[in-house]
């Protein structure tokens, strides 16, 4: 289980960790506490499904959201060192996307997702395009979100270090 695998090393490498969610409502935060005794690196999550929660709450630019999009590696880079900075915690996690059926467009489909993570001294960004249903797309961005993190922390970039 990969959230096992990242618990252990965010303990290991005395590092904390928060969430920003849009598209994956939550889920995210779900996988990272289901490991027993998350409380020692998990601080917390938003979940920012409205603009004005990202932009009030995340700290994510007008500008950007005007320009960009919502659903936008710049929003989701926004969004990651929006929530870290609120939680204080070393690392920020965040999703943005369109988990479907609706809401896609041909230059923005159904299934694209932004995942982000951001520390003081790096942002980093993957996109995605899932080809599931809603649920599916869901899951397959939380999965990755966990990959991503697991691989920043295999660099063994922490406190510890």
């Amino acid at each position: 289980m990969r959230a096992r695998e990242v618990g252990e090393a965010l303990r290991a490498l005395r590092l904390t960790v928060a969430t920003a969610e849009s598209c994956t409502g939550g889920l995210v935060g779900h996988l990272i506490t289901n490991v027993s005794g998350s409380s020692d690196y998990y601080k917390g999550g938003v979940v920012a499904y409205a603009n004005e929660v990202k932009e009030q709450l995340l700290q994510v630019a007008r500008r950007t959201l005007e320009e960009k999009g919502a659903v936008s590696a710049e929003c989701a880079e926004e969004m990651a060192q929006g929530v870290r900075a609120l939680l204080h915690t070393d690392i920020g996690l965040a999703t943005t996307g369109i988990a479907g059926p609706t809401g896609g467009t041909p230059e923005k489909p159904v299934g694209l997702v932004y995942i982000a993570l951001a520390t003081t001294e790096y942002v980093y960004y993957e996109k995605h395009i899932f080809p599931r249903d809603r649920e599916g797309n869901k899951r397959e961005a939380a999965d990755a979100t966990i990959k991503m993190l697991l691989q920043y922390l295999a660099t063994g970039k922490g406190k510890g270090s």
